[in-house]
């Protein structure tokens, strides 16, 4: 006996969709109920593939790193982070530039975004110079609403406005470091990575 629904063309789509997140490790033959629209399967518990932050860098806008975080990086660079921080902010040089002149077209945004086939590195650039770039994972979308955050909540109100902090040298706000820690743990894509 056949079971047919008007909804099930778009039931069958959910499904898919759904499972789309999931890898399949066993389904016995004949598992699958047409009219339910039930499937006895097991599913592995680590096939969600997570996505994380790796780390944030601060820089002014004379390339000095302002701050450093990091959450779950794996691979160290093998050089001194006063090296990193050069490298990094060289390779953010370049690519503004390389952007700015190549572009076909007027670029009001510029350079938000770029990935490899192991990271994605997220830069947000505020009128007052600041630049922050967080890696994360591929499967982290465009973050610039979240760097923009960081700098409104969490940078102006901890660093900008606190009169022991000067402006321009290393952060040494145990406040704000604790905060940026916080907030970064609290978002929907960060986890700590089993990898």
């Amino acid at each position: 006996m056949a079971c047919v629904s008007a909804a099930e063309p778009e039931r069958q789509q959910k499904i898919r969709s759904w499972m789309g997140h999931f890898r399949l490790v066993k389904c016995s033959p004949g598992s699958f109920d047409a009219c339910s629209g039930s499937c006895r399967v097991s599913l592995r518990t680590d096939a969600v593939r997570k996505m994380t932050v790796h780390n944030l860098y601060i820089f002014d806008r004379n390339g000095s790193c302002l701050h450093y975080s990091e959450w779950n990086r794996k691979k160290q660079a093998g050089i001194s982070k006063e090296e990193e921080f050069k490298l990094m902010y060289g390779m953010l040089f370049s690519i503004r530039s390389f952007i700015s002149k190549m572009s076909p077209l007027d670029m009001k945004d510029g350079f938000l975004a770029f990935q490899t086939s192991r990271y994605k590195l997220h830069y947000y650039e505020t009128p007052t110079g600041i630049k922050l770039v967080m890696n994360t994972d591929l499967g982290v979308p465009n973050c610039r609403d979240t760097l923009q955050q960081i700098y409104s909540t969490l940078y102006v109100e901890y660093i900008v406005k606190n009169p022991l902090c000067v402006l321009g040298e290393s952060l040494q706000s145990d406040l704000f470091s604790s905060k940026l820690d916080s907030f970064i743990r609290a978002l929907p894509f960060f986890s700590v990575r089993a990898a």
